[in-house]
């Protein structure tokens, strides 16, 4: 297992792992993200098991105990089974999260206590500035929330979009289409009638990127991407109330 490293805007990398046995036979692509500033932060922390090999990545771009922050879009192994292992090697890192998060899960869970942030929030990592945003049950989970880099205009909008396979660590190619049909095979969105509407008040930052936790990231309208994933989402919604 290895990790891929793209450079997908200014000194924001994209650490990506490939494990064919997850969702065969197109396999499925796990991604983290070092934002490098004065302070740098991590999104998406992995799975326990991960850590070494994303420890050697981000060592390829900054000493690893010259972390700063960590964090994530909610409590789940795949997101944040690593986040003990980053604080014991990087000694100044502090993770951080939305209230619900640290309250339910991490006050408890971490080995440090998290920094607890706000909706909205914003936090200057130094050349970068980190704005929280909750996001709860969208995709899934109470706890969660996204980050938005707004110097380069980066959404990290974790598990929205996902798909499978191992493709460009980038595209310019519309992605809801790809992320609908992960969508119908696993029912791992929690639809409701605040899905679409969360989506929609993410589109109004007007992305210029969109980092994606699973599959390839977007460079362009994130809007636009954004807008059609709700739109779609309405139309699940409206078909399971008619089935009632």
């Amino acid at each position: 297992m290895t990790a891929k490293i793209d450079e997908i805007g200014d000194n924001i990398f994209r650490l990506s792992v490939y494990v064919p046995q997850v969702m065969p036979p197109a396999g499925f692509t796990f991604n983290h993200f070092l934002i490098r500033g004065e302070e740098p932060l991590l999104f998406h922390c992995g799975k326990r098991k991960m850590f070494p090999v994303l420890a050697e990545a981000v060592s390829r771009l900054m000493p690893v105990e010259k972390l700063r922050w960590a964090s994530f879009g909610h409590f789940e192994s795949d997101e944040c089974g690593g986040m003990n292992e980053w604080l014991a090697a990087a000694p100044n890192a502090e993770l951080m999260h939305g209230m619900t998060g640290c309250r339910v899960s991490l006050d408890d869970m971490a080995d440090r206590p998290p920094r607890m942030l706000a909706n909205d929030q914003v936090v200057d990592i130094g050349g970068k500035r980190i704005r929280y945003i909750d996001t709860p049950h969208v995709p899934h989970g109470w706890d969660a929330g996204v980050i938005f880099e707004e110097t380069t205009k980066t959404l990290f909008v974790g598990d929205l979009f996902a798909h499978y396979g191992d493709p460009a660590p980038m595209t310019r190619s519309e992605l809801v289409t790809q992320a609908m049909a992960g969508n119908d095979s696993t029912y791992s969105t929690s639809l409701g009638p605040t899905t679409a509407p969360t989506i929609r008040k993410l589109a109004g930052l007007k992305p210029d990127m969109l980092a994606i936790m699973h599959g390839s990231s977007f460079a362009g309208d994130g809007a636009e991407q954004l807008n059609g994933l709700a739109d779609a989402y309405d139309v699940r919604l409206r078909e399971a109330m008619s089935r009632q």
